[in-house]
């Protein structure tokens, strides 16, 4: 099997068997979220008429995933990455099959549907790492950049695809349908990541430590690069300032203006449109400082954020969508790139899930911060400028001191660095 999977490596990216089937399962699970995270924003605030535990549900499903991020990467170290996947998915397909009873036959209560959501948030924590982490090891060194841009625009193309299906059958439907056509998708990835499909290669098991020193070792190595520090710096700003924001902020927005469902699925779609731009520009043109150009994605994203909070027509909104989604691809990507550039494939889990865990473990802050502001009554177009203004301020302050991730150049290597 590793014989296989080096002479793989070795193909073009989309010869690469193992890529594609790992990009396939990851378009079905992805879909599978995207419309999981469409129909219960919607459900929320339309069905039940309870914007107000918006954010609550959003917590529930983050704070699991987050406290257990750092033990899945370190899972994604010890076991077959395939293997992790498949299992997260077989967990995730009955948990979501619950939840379509639960509110086919209105037996859903907000305690249920905090409780799933948690359910659901925690397995990720699994998947994610993982899936992130297994594309250094099947690809080209030189291939990283492609490879990441190929497959995060997959996966928006996902996030296209999941909000618009959802839309139409809560338009024409209702959530249970959604969310039953959510459960099939979750099914279809758990098929195509089926561990022997893959054949991934076997675990080097030499030198194993306990958890907790191998957790250690992780959180020294990314403490030891400043470029890692400060592309964290990065990610957490980007997401705390402005995703963590949009997440709670479009179903709102869309109900204040009068928006319906399809309102909804236009600008998440719209969203990711943009950043299947950004990724299809990254698939294209190989670039050499990726830390510069992520830093200046950042200013761009937060501009139009701030634009963004201003604007009054669906139709402006879902325009400037586009372009937010543009500048987070610039800025995520590269970052991403670089470290499994810079990362040992034997530590690749750990660091992934860690810089994971940055990027996301604000989201939930973030949640609660504007929750409190919307139930203190304060305009959510004033909140979301005064995120962005801050996160602006915050990104000048973080690039006069980011010399070396500025400077930062990729490797020219052929190969990874370890197998």
């Amino acid at each position: 099997m590793r014989g296989q999977f080096l002479m793989e490596i070795s193909l073009s990216l989309y010869k690469n068997r193992t890529f594609i089937l790992l990009s396939i399962a990851n378009m079905f699970a992805i879909s599978g979220f995207s419309m999981f995270l469409t129909t219960t924003t919607w459900y929320i605030v339309s069905d039940l008429g309870m914007a107000s535990i918006l954010g609550i549900v959003l917590i529930a499903s983050s704070v699991p995933r987050l406290a257990l991020m750092v033990f899945g990467g370190f899972l994604a170290d010890r076991f077959k990455k395939t293997t992790i996947m498949f299992s997260t998915n077989l967990v995730q397909f009955p948990v979501l099959g619950l939840l379509t009873f639960l509110v086919a036959y209105d037996y859903i209560s907000v305690f249920s549907l905090i409780a799933i959501s948690a359910v659901f948030g925690a397995l990720d924590a699994f998947f994610g790492p993982a899936s992130t982490s297994m594309i250094p090891k099947i690809v080209k060194h030189s291939q990283i950049q492609k490879a990441n841009a190929v497959y995060q625009g997959i996966t928006q193309v996902c996030f296209l695809v999941g909000p618009i299906l959802a839309g139409v059958l809560l338009e024409y439907g209702d959530a249970s349908i959604s969310y039953l056509v959510a459960t099939i998708l979750i099914g279809f990835s758990a098929f195509f990541v089926f561990p022997p499909f893959i054949q991934e290669a076997s675990v080097d098991s030499d030198n194993l430590e306990s958890p907790l020193k191998d957790i250690k070792e992780g959180f020294r190595y990314v403490m030891s690069s400043s470029f890692l520090k400060t592309g964290i710096m990065v990610l957490i700003f980007s997401n705390f300032f402005v995703f963590g924001g949009l997440h709670l902020a479009i179903p709102i927005l869309v109900d204040t203006f009068g928006g319906t469902p399809l309102n909804l699925s236009f600008m998440e779609v719209s969203l990711g449109i943009g950043i299947v731009a950004g990724t299809s520009i990254l698939a294209k043109v190989q670039i050499d400082r990726k830390g510069y150009l992520a830093l200046l994605s950042l200013f761009a994203l937060l501009v139009f954020f701030i634009l963004f909070s201003q604007a009054t027509n669906l139709y402006l909104l879902t325009v400037l969508l586009f372009f937010i989604g543009g500048g987070y691809a610039l800025t995520y990507i590269p970052v991403f790139s670089g470290v499994q550039e810079k990362t040992p494939q034997h530590i690749m889990g750990r660091v992934t899930s860690l810089v994971y865990l940055a990027m996301n473990g604000f989201d939930p802050i973030a949640y609660a911060v504007l929750s409190a502001l919307i139930a203190a009554a304060y305009p959510i177009q004033w909140i979301l400028f005064s995120f962005g203004l801050a996160g602006l301020f915050a990104s000048i302050l973080l690039y006069t001191r980011a010399k070396e991730f500025i400077q930062y150049r990729s490797m020219n290597k052929n190969q990874p660095d370890e197998f």
